[in-house]
Parts: structure tokens; sequence; C-alpha cells
């Protein structure tokens, strides 16, 4: 083959001189992109993420369960201290009218009475008229309503529609209040040592952790402690156990719709004429008084029940 056909020789490469080397490409570099922010922390939003949803579940559960299940319409507060009314006696002294207001050494004071309804807990919350409740609706449901008699702790978290209960069939309720703050360790050791050394109803005789005393907490009251029967309240600023057992001792077990003993029986009403029966002795019949005189038996005839209905 002639010089004149020779094939045309390629570019040259670069050579040691540095000279570009022809047809030769140049390699294109990797280039790398920037991860977005969630990439590159995924995992971790994804954490706090399901963190997030646990505190708002467990709030909303919490708040649920501090939510109030009663309401107050009016919080009672202490009656002022009236004397008794006086009439004029037919020889112009004053004297006690028999229909004057209560004696001024009754403990306690009424409440007008809310009823006696049996609710369950998708009622509520119960608004009750008068705060703190002596009446009114509650749970008549196994271990909230009536509620185990005991002393209860500023946490333990009791309803006054299970204690109402407790005051149906005659219990005594000692509340008292954190609002202002919690009463002291000492009081509180009091309220318990009360609730240990409890006597037995004053009516029936029902003995203590039966029906009462229920001790606990509540926060809608006037003053820092009240005691309650069914219908009357004694409140309290300063706690006087000693007050609080003459109460319940004059006040209990009076007006409770579901008593815990049949009531005495009457005793037969003396005959309007002479009775011509006679005594041993010679003298009309009847029952000796203790000074000699003749009286009719003021005993009744049943004695109570000391077991609850």
């Amino acid at each position: 083959m002639s010089d004149t056909t020779r094939r045309p020789s390629r570019a040259g490469s670069s050579g040691p001189s540095g000279s570009a080397r022809a047809g030769r490409r140049e390699r294109s570099r990797p280039t790398y992109r920037q991860q977005s922010f969630f990439a590159r922390h995924r995992s971790r939003l994804l954490t706090a993420a399901v963190a997030a949803v646990v505190v708002i579940g467990v709030g909303f559960f919490v708040a649920g369960t501090l939510q109030k299940t009663y309401a107050c319409s009016i919080i009672s507060t202490p009656a002022p201290a009236t004397p008794a009314a006086s009439v004029a006696s037919p020889s112009g002294s004053a004297a006690a009218s028999p229909s004057a207001n209560p004696s001024p050494n009754q403990l306690g004071q009424s409440q007008p009475d809310m009823g006696n309804n049996h609710v369950t807990p998708a009622d509520v919350p119960i608004r009750y008229s008068y705060c703190p409740p002596a009446s009114g609706p509650h749970y008549n449901i196994a271990n909230r309503g009536p509620i185990q008699p005991r002393f209860y702790a500023p946490d333990d978290g009791t309803e006054p529609m299970g204690w109402v209960h407790n005051l149906e069939h005659g219990a005594l309720v000692v509340l008292y209040s954190c609002k202002d703050g919690c009463p002291d360790d000492a009081t509180l050791q009091r309220l318990k040592d009360f609730y240990s050394t409890f006597p037995p109803s004053p009516v029936c005789q029902v003995p203590r952790g039966r029906i009462s005393p229920v001790i606990t907490r509540f926060d809608d009251m006037s003053t820092k402690f009240a005691g309650l029967v069914w219908d009357r309240l004694l409140l309290q600023n300063t706690l006087d156990t000693d007050a609080m057992l003459r109460f319940y001792a004059a006040e209990g077990e009076q007006n409770n719709p579901e008593p815990q003993c049949k009531p005495a029986s009457p005793t037969a009403e003396p005959s309007a004429g002479p009775s011509t029966s006679a005594s041993p002795s010679g003298s009309a019949g009847g029952s000796a008084s203790p000074s000699g005189g003749t009286s009719p038996s003021s005993s009744p005839s049943v004695a109570p029940s000391p077991s609850p209905s």
C-alpha cells in the first residue's frame, strides 16, 4: 500500500510535554444530591410524632378523669345565730313560744331536701341545688354508692353521688376542704382517729364501718369542714369532733328515707275514762311512776333492730 493511502492518524494525546491528546472524552464526575431535612431526620421525627400522640391521648384521659361529675348552684353558708322568739305569758312575762324557731343550742342547720333519685354514670354531671349536698340524686351501684365507710385521703377522689347514698341510710359524712390548702397532717390524723373511735348509730345502733362514718375531701364548701346527715349539715371553720358527735347523736337517723331499723311501734293510748280495775293494793290501775303516781308506759313495745335493712 502506497504512502498516499495511509489512514490519517488520530490526534495525538497529551504527551509528557502536557499537550492535549486529541479524541479522548473527559470522564464525567459523579454528582451528589443533598437529602431533604425529613429524609435525614425521619426516624427522629417519627419517634417525636408517636410520643406527641401518646402525650395528647394521656392528656385527654386525665382531663376526662379530673372533670367534675357534679355541679353546684348554691354553696351553703353557716346560718346566723337567731335567738328563740318569745311571746307574752298570761301573767305578762315573756315566755318562749312553742312554735318558735329551733333552740339556738341545736347544732347544725337544715337544708332543703333535694330528693333521693338513683342516677347512673351516664347521667353525669349531676347538678345539686345546694352544696355540700345533704340529700339529692345518688348512685345505686356496687362500690360507687353507697361507698365504703372509712377515711379517704385527699387524692382518693370520691364523688358526692356515692356518699349521698350513705346519708340516705342514716350515715354521718364528714367533709374537709383542700380549696385553700388541705388540712395539716395533725388534723388529718384527728380525722383518722375520729373514724377509729366512732360509736354505733344513735337510733338503730348500726356499728361503725357498715354505713358510717365517711370522711372525705370536698372542696365546694364555704367552710373548711362539714358534718352531714340527711337534710342537715354542721359547718365548721375549725374542726370540732366533739360537736360532730353531738350533732350526729341528736340529728342522725331522724329523716333519712331508708332507715336501717323498724321504727318503734307506738304505745297504746290511755283510755279516756277512769280505769275500773284495781291494783292489788286497791288503788286505780296503771304503771307506777318513780314519784308514786300513775303514768302510762313510755317505753316502746318493739326495740329497734341493730341490723341494717
